[in-house]
């Protein structure tokens, strides 16, 4: 309990509530982790709103990845140690390829043998298939990206600690320096 003391006569007050609108403040606990090494290097292509395709180039993706929820009897929302290798293998899947979104009505994609074929209108780009990760996305922005990595995390993490009780997640994927998509959701 807090004692407030009177000026007056420097006397605690006991037993009185002097603030009675303030409730005891909730608690919240949340881990966040971007480590230089939560990157991937990958080509893609956007379909624009107008519908006109941008030409296929690369970034060096960085992700970021804020998970919320209660701590456990350690005190910890999650293990950092056990966590970070988690995240690294999701990215390292995504790393050196060119990333096509499968969900994109403006474009067919087929799998041809060892090909990947994507057209698009007139156009018609032939990609070997070990180059390639086909995404049920229908565009792979940043944004979109983010929400794929989530659920690649969010995957993983309940199947190593399915003891763990967090509540939501954040993940951010950034193309550029100071240029990210980010994804929040519920765990």
């Amino acid at each position: 309990m807090i004692s407030f003391w009177c000026f007056d006569n420097s006397r605690p007050l006991k037993h009185r509530r002097l603030l009675t609108n303030v409730r005891e403040m909730s608690r919240f606990f949340s881990i966040e982790v971007a480590k230089d090494y939560f990157n991937f290097a990958s080509a893609h292509f956007l379909i624009f709103p107008d519908g006109q395709r941008e030409s296929l180039h690369g970034h060096n993706y960085q992700v970021s990845v804020t998970l919320e929820g209660e701590i456990d009897h350690a005190g910890v929302v999650l293990d950092f140690i056990t966590f970070k290798p988690l995240v690294k293998q999701v990215c390292d899947a995504l790393d050196h390829r060119t990333l096509i979104q499968t969900a994109s009505p403006a474009i067919k994609v087929t799998q041809r043998g060892k090909e990947i074929e994507v057209r698009y209108k007139t156009q018609r780009l032939l990609l070997p298939r070990q180059d390639v990760i086909l995404l049920p996305l229908v565009n792979t922005s940043t944004e979109l990206l983010a929400e794929h990595v989530a659920g690649q995390i969010r995957r993983q993490v309940r199947k190593k600690f399915p003891h763990t009780r967090i509540r939501s997640m954040e993940i951010g994927v950034e193309e550029a320096r100071g240029q990210r998509g980010i994804f929040r959701g519920e765990f």
